[in-house]
């Protein structure tokens, strides 16, 4: 399993980024950005799986990454990688952490989102 703590780590040794809060509504949701020019290349969130199409009572925590409408579509499986929550559906997904089966793909996901959103 993947946690929020375990991206936070990964984000800062590989782009030096930290994430910030910007949701005085949402004080955990955590945006991942570009030091340059202050663009999300990540987000995440802890929500109740209702809102995504899931089973299940207590929150999960999701990220959101950018990625290039021709994967995206093969990358949602229903299960681990759906649709955007609250971003644009074509060009983002989300990812729910606790379902993730390879970390490195994630982190290379991440990697991807970081260059789509320069």
């Amino acid at each position: 399993m993947l946690t929020r703590e375990d991206i936070f780590k990964h984000v800062k040794e590989k782009f030096r980024t930290s994430p910030d809060y910007p949701f005085q509504k949402f004080p955990t949701y955590a945006a991942l950005r570009h030091k340059a020019n202050g663009k999300w290349y990540g987000l995440v969130m802890n929500v109740h799986p209702e809102k995504l199409g899931l089973d299940g009572n207590d929150e999960i925590d999701i990220l959101n990454l950018k990625c290039q409408p021709e994967v995206s579509g093969s990358l949602r499986n229903g299960k681990s990688i759906l649709p955007g929550y609250h971003m644009d559906k074509e060009n983002w997904i989300s990812i729910v952490l606790e379902r993730v089966d390879s970390e490195e793909d994630v982190y290379h996901l991440i990697e991807q989102s970081f260059s789509l959103t320069k």
